[in-house]
């Protein structure tokens, strides 16, 4: 079993909604260092990796941030796949799929919000559905110290550049940031966060797969891990599995990173792909083991 991590520090982070148009992260990334700010991290919401855009457009990015640096600076890189009942989606067409975006963008800036980030949207790439949604959960989840940008490229510019054949712009391209009005209305109506979240962990199809993998990250955790994973699992945000454990929130988001990266090892995805608690009440809120002889600690 691999160390716990320490939680992570209060950092500055990018989360930008990309397609297959690697540029719209980079040029954003470029913006906001070359306006100052002091970026730790780079998160990409994207649709399916199995589409061939998608695909090029995050290995061109994983070579500029390659060993999570970024111009000479220190900036990790992480990738945020959209996905609809556990599979990646490529499109955003039905009810249930606008519904598993919601919850991952809602979910994603609670969980970097509770950790106290501060956050920079941008919300030029991808789907228009992806920006909309991303923008209300904004709405819920962010403070004034955040910022919602829309990346502005020159028409002409935006040919040249296309499907990633520019990265980086030069300063006469005319690219920049321009900042979208965002009304924190969760910072003064806090119940509204509280009546975003759902009530009860989803649904979804349980197969021996998905028990067989559930059994695997099971087996590796502590006595410990095992109850944050069986409260998250359950439906409790972060801050309620703190409370019930009588523990921080920093040591809930120990243990966390450490389940998490135990079901990437299981789940076999990449390594710098983001997850949040709420890939654990989807993957193990259906799992019997929770209830059954599995669930119970090890001495």
């Amino acid at each position: 079993m691999n160390p716990m991590p320490s939680a992570p520090a209060v950092q500055t982070v990018a989360v930008v909604t990309m397609g297959g148009q690697a540029q719209v992260v980079t040029f954003a990334t470029d913006a906001l260092l070359d306006s100052g700010e002091p970026l730790d991290a780079v998160m990409v919401l994207h649709m399916s990796p199995e589409d061939e855009r998608v695909r090029r457009a995050l290995a061109q990015l994983s070579a500029e941030f390659a060993g999570d640096q970024y111009r000479g600076r220190p900036i990790a890189f992480r990738r945020v796949p959209v996905s609809a009942g556990g599979k990646p989606i490529a499109a955003i067409i039905s009810a249930h799929e606008a519904e598993a975006v919601w919850a991952l963008a809602r979910d994603l800036l609670m969980e970097l919000k509770q950790a106290g980030h501060i956050l920079h949207l941008c919300i030029a790439g991808g789907p228009r559905m992806l920006a909309l949604t991303l923008t209300t959960a904004a709405a819920l989840y962010c403070d004034h110290r955040d910022r919602l940008w829309h990346l502005y490229t020159p028409r002409a510019f935006l040919e040249v550049c296309r499907e990633g054949a520019v990265l980086h712009a030069p300063p006469e391209a005319g690219v920049r940031l321009v900042p979208v009005p965002l009304v924190p209305w969760g910072a003064y109506f806090p119940a509204l966060q509280a009546m975003a979240r759902p009530a009860t962990p989803p649904t979804l199809p349980f197969t021996p797969t998905d028990a067989a993998r559930c059994r695997a990250v099971w087996a590796q955790l502590t006595g410990r891990q095992r109850e944050v994973l069986q409260l998250l699992a359950r439906g409790h945000s972060p801050q309620e599995a703190a409370d019930i454990l009588g523990v921080t929130l920093k040591t809930l988001d120990a243990h966390k990173s450490q389940i998490l990266a135990e079901c990437r090892l299981v789940w076999e995805l990449p390594e710098n792909t983001h997850l949040t608690y709420h890939f654990l009440r989807e993957k193990f809120g259906p799992w019997p083991g929770l209830s059954e002889g599995e669930s119970r600690s090890p001495p």
